[in-house]
């Protein structure tokens, strides 16, 4: 059958969080390989960036579970219930917001795989038969990040040169590289901040583009990634989707 293709989804966490992130994520979608982004519900520029994606269909929409915001408490952790009813509360304001389904789920600093509440994610995912980040055969590259340390910035893990290697390191099958693009602008308040600037320059530099194309890797977004694993078999290189169907 031969070869099998590398799927990649490049996904832009904090969607709505600010209109200078809004803003770098359109950007790297329109110029460069983001694919996909994770809308925050609960946001200073969440309706804002609902129309931006309206304007852009070609980028998937998935839901950014927001459970701790940038230091505050929004709800308490330990109290179990409290965090299924806001789960639920999000996920219903994503629908009420586009009037679709999203077309993937994880979180705001990755709270789902948390003990005692990743099951509440799992069981949302599994019930609409959506993939929840971590949980599904699309596998997690979450090496894109530029604060290794919290606060310490080390811009080697989002320039250029990492960004292709992380790419050719890439697996064939599914998998999702996730990023941080955005504007730095007054009035967000974040830990990270000017490392957004730098993986925006990085994902929309024309040779991380001719690294993919050199790799023969084929990017693809949430939604075509919910419609290819349907297909009961894989793909070979170089096959078409219409002759894969």
């Amino acid at each position: 059958m031969g070869e099998l293709v590398r799927y990649v989804i490049v996904n832009a966490d904090d969607f709505g969080s600010s209109e200078g992130i809004n803003r770098g994520i359109i950007e790297a979608h329109e110029t460069g390989i983001v694919t996909s982004a994770s809308l925050m519900v609960n946001a200073a520029a969440t309706e804002a960036a609902v129309e931006l994606a309206e304007d852009h269909q070609a980028l998937s929409l998935g839901l950014h579970v927001n459970l701790t915001g940038e230091g505050e408490e929004i709800v308490d952790l330990q109290d179990l219930q409290a965090v299924k009813r806001e789960l639920e509360g999000q996920f219903t304001r994503f629908l009420d917001l586009t009037g679709k389904l999203p077309t993937h789920i994880d979180s705001h600093h990755h709270i789902h795989r948390e003990f005692n509440v990743a099951h509440f994610f799992i069981e949302l995912g599994r019930h609409h038969g959506l993939p929840l980040r971590g949980y599904s055969d699309v596998v997690y590259v979450g090496g894109f990040y530029g604060q290794w340390e919290h606060g310490q910035s080390d811009e080697t893990h989002i320039d250029v040169a990492s960004l292709v290697s992380l790419l050719r390191s890439v697996k064939p099958g599914f998998t999702e590289i996730a990023c941080h693009p955005g504007y730095v602008t007054g009035g967000f308040v974040s830990t990270y901040n000017r490392e957004r600037e730098i993986e925006l320059k990085s994902l929309t530099d024309p040779l991380v583009k001719a690294a993919i194309e050199k790799e023969e890797i084929e990017l693809i977004n949430y939604g075509d990634y919910l419609k290819l694993a349907q297909t009961p078999r894989p793909f070979a290189k170089g096959e078409t989707r219409s002759e894969a169907r």
